[in-house]
């Protein structure tokens, strides 16, 4: 499937925040566990923080549930082919990203250094299902002299879609091509997750295909419904210049 190219008119430099919950509302469902990690026996349920959904107990009162977490949206029955969808469990192993140096944002004469940029070329959305990324978290990998202390970290781009807003983009052969619902890079976001959160992107909305930051690989189990018909399970769109996501200093 040959991917619409979309220039935009000036060029996009993002900082990304830290992945909350409260903040990625726009774009899905943030997933962690409200408990903190040194708790190792169920407490009383009144002394729990509120928490929406509250828990409850089970697991022959050995666990905490809470549910639903995050919504599972199967809108095919609203695509063009009719064809059914199923739900699909994949695994993604995916490994580090190259970063490049750039000249920080800040003017030169402030005496700041380069910083560590990843540039997008392409945002993807899947119009009619949710997809959910699930880290397998794992702090330590074991490698004798090469072992690797640090947490996972992962980049997420998101940008809403511009419904019912057509704009003219690029074919592989220069044509113009009219896009549908394009992104809307005004309102364009970045955020860094950690091992411990897991992602929902929403129904059409556009993201970056997932970015592992870092030294180490992050396998994610992934969560979505698909039918067979490509355009109807993934739309992409890229960017010659790419948006430049700033990430500081801190990342090898």
């Amino acid at each position: 499937m040959s991917v619409p190219t979309l220039p935009h008119p000036t060029a996009l430099r993002i900082a990304p925040e830290p992945l909350s919950a409260a903040a990625f509302v726009p774009f899905g469902t943030v997933i962690s566990s409200p408990l903190p990690d040194a708790l190792t026996a169920i407490p009383p349920l009144s002394s729990l923080s509120p928490h929406s959904p509250a828990p409850v107990l089970a697991n022959q009162s050995s666990a905490l549930k809470y549910s639903p977490i995050s919504p599972l949206q199967n809108a095919y029955v609203e695509c063009p082919s009719r064809n059914p969808a199923e739900a699909r469990m994949s695994l993604f192993a995916c490994f580090p990203r190259e970063l490049r140096k750039a000249p920080a944002a800040a003017a030169a004469s402030q005496g700041i250094e380069d910083t560590n940029v990843f540039d997008v070329c392409i945002l993807e959305r899947h119009p009619f299902t949710s997809q959910t990324f699930i880290p397998l978290q794992r702090h330590t990998v074991q490698g004798g002299a090469d072992e690797i202390e640090e947490e996972p970290l992962f980049l997420v781009l998101v940008a809403p879609t511009l419904r019912k807003a057509t704009e003219v983009a690029t074919g592989p052969l220069g044509e113009p091509v009219s896009l549908q619902d394009p992104p809307d890079l005004s309102k364009i976001k970045g955020f860094i997750g950690h091992g411990g959160q897991a992602v929902t992107y929403a129904c059409g909305t556009w993201h970056a295909p997932m970015v592992v930051l870092g030294r180490r690989r992050i396998d994610f189990v992934v969560v979505q419904f698909v039918n067979g018909v490509d355009i109807e399970d993934c739309q992409e769109v890229a960017f010659p210049e790419g948006i430049m996501v700033d990430l500081g200093g801190g990342l090898a």
